[in-house]
């Protein structure tokens, strides 16, 4: 059973842990990279974004950010799942529940930042609607690929996937 919750300070553990499993398995820690997982509330959910995190069984098994750019986008950051939980739907899951949560934000556009050696999270984002669009220089090194996607009601599903709970 996969639940969504909001993040609460003890998951900063299991945020910082599930992402540096995928970066530094295929890329090199960039200076951004430390500082958002070492400081989430501040870097993400202070300036306006949110943090949710994926519970299967009870336990944390992955996460996803969604960082605000400006009043009415978003950058769908730092989503992780970890390797004992994958292949379970976690990663959809947290994908659609963060559609939900960008809407609750005010949002009507969520971009993303990839990585062509990530390409069955490429696969999931197409599938979900994003599209692909040009991507700028000075995001980070990794990305080569830069996706977007309209938020709106459709996207939404019709049980709300977050849940507000404490789970310590």
């Amino acid at each position: 059973m996969i639940e969504i919750v909001d993040f609460e300070p003890w998951h900063q553990h299991y945020f910082e842990h599930f992402n540096r499993q995928w970066i530094e398995e295929l890329f090199t820690m960039e200076p951004v990279d430390e500082y958002v997982l070492a400081n989430p509330e501040k870097a993400i959910i202070e300036p306006g974004g949110a943090i949710l995190m994926a519970l299967y069984n009870k336990q944390v098994a992955g996460t996803v950010g969604l960082r605000k750019v400006d009043e009415h986008t978003y950058e769908f950051t730092k989503m992780a799942v970890d390797t004992l939980f994958r292949r379970k739907g976690i990663a959809e899951a947290l994908s659609l529940a963060s559609f939900e949560k960008a809407l609750a934000l005010g949002a009507t556009e969520v971009i993303l930042y990839s990585n062509t050696k990530n390409a069955g999270a490429i696969k999931l984002y197409e599938k979900l609607g994003f599209r692909h669009i040009a991507v700028e220089n000075g995001v980070y090194e990794r990305a080569n690929v830069k996706m977007t996607i309209a938020i709106n009601e459709k996207k939404i599903p019709k049980e709300p996937l977050i849940k507000s709970i404490s789970t310590q």
